[in-house]
């Protein structure tokens, strides 16, 4: 019978156990999904629901407990900013389970574990991505025809020998037949 015990063990000690988890939960508010194996995305579900409910909490006691949990200050403030008002008007069920497959070095069942997401929140970030790309293109082209005019445009200082360019320095001058090699790596004549 499984009386009385509340959680997986992960088959580590406590203290592994937690670190490992605060990682877990840290890592998923930075970066919003992560892949894991199953046991560990429930175990750190737990962790990561209870800690989206003190951010949206938002006093000075909820901030505390959440940064003596959460490894780097810069995602405490994310929760605190950005995570929690996602679900204000949500009363649980802040994370989502995706299972995925099993890996192949060990056939562990990997899932990614992710924050769910409102429709606006998935098509602003759409357009964010698409926004980014275009300004990325735009930026492209104009490196590229910049680059063709510095090319175009004859230079008034003269051109500096570049390092390790032999091979070209030989092909410029005047080859020498090259001597033959035998079957036995011998050099004839």
């Amino acid at each position: 019978m499984r009386h009385r015990k509340d959680h997986r063990k992960l088959s580590r000690t406590a203290s592994h156990r937690r670190s490992l988890l605060r990682n877990l939960v840290t890592a998923l508010f930075q970066y919003e999904r992560i892949e894991t194996t199953v046991e560990k995305a429930k175990e750190a579900r737990r962790l990561a629901e209870r800690l989206i409910t003190f951010g949206k909490r938002g006093d000075l006691a909820a901030r505390r407990h959440v940064a003596r949990f959460v490894m780097r200050p810069a995602v405490t403030a994310k929760l605190f900013d950005t995570i929690a008002p996602w679900y204000a008007e949500r009363a649980g069920g802040y994370t989502r389970i995706l299972r995925i497959g099993r890996r192949l070095g060990d056939n562990g069942e990997t899932a990614f574990l992710e924050l769910v997401k409102s429709t606006e929140q998935r098509e602003k970030e759409r357009q964010d991505r698409l926004a980014a790309e275009e300004a990325r293109d735009l930026a492209a082209k104009t490196r590229g025809s910049a680059k063709k005019e510095k090319a175009e445009a004859p230079s008034a200082e003269p051109e500096k020998k570049k390092r390790g360019n032999r091979r070209e320095e030989r092909e410029s001058e005047v080859a020498a037949p090259a001597k033959k090699r035998s079957r036995t790596g011998v050099k004839t004549g």
